[in-house]
């Protein structure tokens, strides 16, 4: 899922790769709360279940991996996110585009994928608002 977002680049990236903003827009990953050494846990709005998660950035490249799990050690980069400066898609320099994208896990059975597909639908949605409000 992609999304114009009338902000520069580096602010997208800042707000994807700050753990808290996360909890404002991740439906599987609600209200974070800080953990240290860059580790959050938020809630699924789903069944209410714990997810953990560890945004780490590439400022260079504007991409953000997603290690998530069920628990702190057992986190895998499942979800990313890139920014593209508006320059470099024929777009003015204080907008940008913000993809996310997933990985689908061998054990993710059909329904729980739909779940996933539906949820970046609206999540890069919630993205777009939240940089611009």
């Amino acid at each position: 899922m992609t999304a114009e977002c009338a902000v520069p680049a580096a602010r997208a990236f800042g707000f994807l790769v700050d753990g808290a903003m996360l909890g404002r827009w991740a439906l599987g990953c609600w209200q974070t709360e800080a953990r240290g050494e860059g580790l959050f846990v938020g809630r699924s709005l789903f069944d209410g279940g714990e997810v953990w998660v560890r945004p780490v950035g590439d400022e260079r490249l504007l991409t953000v991996d997603y290690h998530v799990g069920a628990s702190p050690d057992a986190l895998l980069p499942r979800i990313m996110a890139r920014v593209v400066p508006g320059p470099v898609a024929g777009r003015r320099a204080d907008t940008c585009l913000v993809s996310l994208l997933a990985w689908r896990g061998r054990e993710m059975d059909d329904t729980r994928w739909h779940r996933l597909v539906a949820c970046h639908e609206v999540e890069i949605l919630l993205i777009q608002a939240l940089l611009r409000g």
